[in-house]
């Protein structure tokens, strides 16, 4: 049997764990795992473009599990009344090929990308940052704007979108955190004036300038998320030009992140390497960092691995006969002259 988990079953598991605790597990794994980065078979995301979107495969696996993630990205989907972003994903045994779990990834992925932001600028950003401005309150928004309170500390929030509809869902979403103080903007640059950490979360597959120049100053941790496929960027240029730049894996972010922008021997670095103590993060409080983030398949895998773990231990989910039990593993056809013996 297969495990399956629906969206109101990773609700459920939210619920029992609390939002706060589930952020700081996820971030937990995601760490252990970047932390054997080698040990994983890993290749850049199978993607399907078209004019709307993208619908992308990301598989990932080392030599116990094998995951993959199914995921979508398009921008217009909320006219037809659909979320932008659409997952589910598989955890299975690497010995014998067998479906362990199934699960949503929507929610997931939301989860899982902030929590993964939050590891970046644990290592990245200043240690005395308290101020973050959000640039892009979609769906993403809250996910970040919590994670970077809860486990990162960050007690002032600039928030901006040139939505002001989405501005307010992100208020009300965010009221019942009385800690975190929100702060308005009319504009992009002034949000992000004075803050320590940028996160950027838009969504037009558009090459986009959310950042400029002017508008960045040292010491800042830039985290930006939005773009996250060709042709689709946040960040201007020169910003790259003067900052240290991290992502996560580098043959995927060639292609889709804000680095697409730049020649083949700009120089980055692989923030696994940050996290093992191979490689500096931030050398002085005035550097400029950025986490050029396009989300990786390793981190569908830690999330998928930790909701196995917790669905199991809490009676979460229920099992699918996905693939056939059978008496002798090779007569697939009996299963068809059973059904058959049953009508008649």
């Amino acid at each position: 049997m297969t495990l399956l988990l629906t969206t109101s079953d990773v609700v459920s598991l939210i619920e029992r764990q609390t939002l706060p605790r589930l952020l700081g597990q996820l971030e937990q794994a995601i760490h252990d795992d970047f932390l054997h980065w080698q040990e994983f078979d890993k290749s850049a995301r199978l993607a399907a473009h078209s004019p709307n979107g993208v619908i992308e495969l990301m598989p990932v696996s080392n030599d116990r599990l094998y995951s993959f993630k199914y995921v979508n990205g398009h921008p217009k989907n909320p006219r037809l009344g659909l979320p932008t972003v659409m997952a589910f994903g598989a955890l299975a045994d690497i010995a014998t090929g067998k479906p362990l779990l199934i699960s949503e990834l929507t929610l997931t992925t939301a989860l899982r990308t902030a929590a993964t932001s939050v590891m970046a600028a644990r290592a990245l950003a200043r240690k005395d940052a308290s101020s973050m401005a959000l640039i892009g309150n979609g769906a993403q928004s809250e996910f970040q704007a919590l994670a970077f309170h809860h486990l990162l500390g960050i007690d002032e929030l600039r928030v901006y979108d040139i939505d002001p509809e989405a501005t307010h869902k992100l208020a009300d979403n965010l009221a019942a955190a009385p800690d975190l103080h929100i702060i308005f903007a009319n504009s992009t640059a002034a949000a992000v004036r004075g803050a320590d950490i940028v996160t950027t979360v838009t969504a037009d597959k558009a090459y986009a300038t959310i950042l400029t120049p002017e508008m960045v100053e040292p010491g800042m941790h830039l985290n930006a998320v939005g773009g996250d496929c060709p042709g689709k960027t946040e960040l201007h240029r020169a910003i790259l030009n003067n900052a240290l730049t991290f992502v996560e894996f580098e043959p995927q972010s060639r292609i889709e992140g804000d680095i697409q922008q730049m020649s083949a021997d700009f120089p980055v670095t692989e923030l696994w390497r940050v996290l093992s103590g191979e490689a500096s993060g931030r050398i002085e409080a005035s550097d400029i960092t950025i986490f050029d983030s396009v989300g990786f398949a390793l981190e569908d895998y830690s999330a998928l691995r930790l909701l196995y773990e917790h669905a199991n231990q809490q009676g979460i989910g229920r099992d699918v006969a996905l693939i056939p039990e059978l008496q002798d593993p090779r007569n697939l056809y009996s299963i068809i002259q059973a059904q058959v013996a049953i009508q008649e």
